[in-house]
């Protein structure tokens, strides 16, 4: 294992860490949803914020296992692959499902749209924020190490403005009942970037790692 693998190792580590130590205080929250969780049912489980966060966390040793596998059948392609695919999808479709989760008015209110830029940042409480940094976030970590044509901070940028416009086209076109925030699509691009920033020394990998394995290919 060279120093390169072991340093992203440890980074997931102690990303895992850092993350249980911050939903401990929200912990009996996430754990009311654990009963209808486990008995498979989707009400009160996938259509609430704790279900869904509970079920993401509960998943992600078999996703870490999916990785590994993945990277053991594609040998001798480098396990970069395999763990920026697992980790882009695994880290990025819990988050768009939160996003995209009717509200109490779904259906009825009709969409509400805000192109005013900063309006609703200056209104928006820290959690907010954070929780809008995070949605693509997965997405602006794990892409560039999987296609080569990411490796660059403004498309990663543009990769997540696009992706977000996208997320907030779906909550106004389904009335969703939830506001379609032009700043909404700022922060979640932004949080793309930064997160890309963190992957930056694993972006530089030659073309012909980055090649999927031919078939027949020894």
């Amino acid at each position: 294992m060279n120093r390169a693998t072991r340093t992203l190792l440890a980074l997931i580590l102690l990303g895992l860490a850092a993350l249980g130590f911050l939903l401990g205080p929200a912990r009996r929250m996430l754990l009311m949803a654990a009963p209808r969780c486990l008995a498979g049912q989707w009400h009160g489980c996938y259509d609430t914020e704790n279900g869904v966060v509970l079920m993401t966390l509960a998943g992600l040793p078999v996703a870490a296992l999916a990785g590994w596998a993945l990277a053991r059948v594609r040998r001798p392609a480098p396990w970069r692959t395999s763990l920026a695919e697992v980790g882009l999808v695994y880290g990025t479709v819990p988050w768009i499902w939160l996003t995209l989760m009717p509200g109490p008015g779904a259906g009825v209110v009709a969409g509400r749209v805000s192109l005013v830029p900063l309006r609703d940042l200056v209104t928006m409480a820290p959690l907010g924020i954070g929780g809008n940094l995070l949605v693509l976030a997965a997405l602006g970590f794990f892409a560039p190490m999987r296609f080569a044509a990411l490796t660059a901070l403004p498309r990663v940028l543009a990769l997540g403005a696009g992706c977000s416009v996208l997320i907030e086209t779906a909550q106004y076109v389904f009335r969703l009942d939830r506001v379609s925030s032009v700043d909404d699509v700022l922060i979640n691009a932004i949080g793309a970037m930064l997160a890309a920033l963190l992957s930056r020394p694993w972006w530089r990998v030659s073309a012909d790692e980055r090649q999927p394995i031919r078939a027949g290919a020894s």
